[in-house]
């Protein structure tokens, strides 16, 4: 008998075990030493909690808010790409998958949370829409040098009733994923980027991508390095859905979002998976929010693997967390019954935790609830 998975760390333990390893490699692996991708989950560790006592906790609301779309706790799905590749139904299951009452309602829609459509999906944008029924969505976006072609994956969201555009502004070039490099990395050959019509902009070229990353060249070739600013108000231009960039890190960029009129900034660094050596999201996200100043709801993904991590994202100033990984370590397992566990699994951890700081509700957490560890060094 199989022991149970009760924890995120479980799932990707378990994942480890079914994927094949060059999948589990791209899934996982960060950029270069992967001196990021640690400490992404080890920031969490540097803060403490300061819970009150004595609140009447007895009952609790975890509800939140993502640009003005109600979600029932503020742990959102991210955007991953080539799900396929860890289950056949991929982004379809993501989206889909069973309630814990209910067998009819998607994953994200029985966990009262949205989910963010990658790009890069195994499954296209209508795909997953009819897979969440009439659950909330947001498509993420890369900026190709075919505007043509990057303008139509708006307008298909658009169409099918997704509700903002992520578009990832930390891409003008691929990462070095050394892992990629050594696995020379390719989706199986059953599988393509659902969402575009010809092989190449599909990630499935009959010629093969040579002995690099395959999608370190897919990036070279079809990615504008040229993306700016200018980009932005260009992308405002032609939606009328709220758009959020993706990828920042500094008060530096956050202050040209808002000049640059953005409805939201998600602090990312990508997964670890583009500049090695950059910090943890969550030790940039407050200075990020204090550069925004209530001007746009600010959004962190990164190293999320517990209740807590959620816990003090939200003390520092997050609207909501995205998760990435663990969401595919849920689906890798057991589908979309996976996928729902996973985050049931956050929303349990969630509710204890805010209740255990005297917290009954997403409104009461506030910055008084965390301190930075001090650590001192030992001769």
């Amino acid at each position: 008998m199989s022991e149970p998975l009760v924890c995120v760390s479980d799932y990707e333990r378990q994942a480890r075990r079914v994927l094949p390893k060059a999948v589990f490699d791209y899934y996982c692996s960060g950029a270069d030493e992967q001196e990021t991708l640690a400490d992404n989950t080890a920031a969490y560790s540097r803060w403490r909690l300061l819970p009150r006592v004595l609140r009447d906790v007895s009952r609790m609301d975890l509800s939140a808010s993502v640009l003005g779309q109600p979600i029932s706790m503020p742990v959102c799905v991210g955007a991953t790409a080539m799900q396929r590749m860890a289950h056949p139904e991929g982004e379809t299951a993501t989206a889909r998958g069973p309630c814990r009452v209910c067998l009819c309602f998607p994953a994200c829609r029985a966990a009262g949370t949205g989910m963010m459509l990658s790009s890069w999906a195994t499954s296209t944008i209508e795909e997953v829409r009819s897979s969440a029924g009439e659950g909330l969505l947001w498509m993420q976006l890369y900026i190709y040098k075919d505007r043509d072609l990057t303008l139509s994956l708006v307008r298909r969201a658009e169409e099918a009733g997704y509700k903002a555009i992520f578009v990832t502004v930390d891409t003008p070039y691929l990462g070095k994923r050394r892992d990629d490099v050594r696995n020379r990395f390719k989706l199986p050959s059953h599988l393509r980027m659902s969402n575009f019509a010809s092989a190449d902009l599909a990630f499935s070229s009959e010629e093969g991508y040579g002995e690099d990353s395959g999608l370190a060249v897919y990036v070279s070739q079809a990615i504008d390095p040229t993306l700016c600013w200018e980009h932005i108000a260009w992308l405002k231009a032609h939606t009328h859905l709220p758009v959020v960039v993706k990828g920042v890190l500094s008060a530096e960029d956050a202050l040209q979002a808002v000049q640059f009129g953005v409805d939201g900034i998600l602090v990312s660094n990508h997964g670890a998976r583009q500049l090695d050596g950059v910090p943890a999201t969550l030790e940039v996200l407050e200075e990020v929010v204090a550069a925004v100043a209530g001007r746009c709801e600010v959004y962190l993904d990164g190293g999320v693997r517990r209740g807590t991590d959620v816990l003090k994202a939200l003390a520092l100033g997050a609207t909501a967390v995205f998760l990435g990984r663990p969401i595919l370590w849920g689906l890798a397992c057991q589908g979309e019954q996976g996928v729902t566990d996973v985050l049931e699994l956050l929303r349990d951890e969630l509710h204890l935790a805010m209740a255990l700081a005297g917290c009954r509700s997403v409104g009461e957490v506030s910055r008084s609830m965390v301190r930075r560890a001090q650590f001192s060094s030992r001769m």
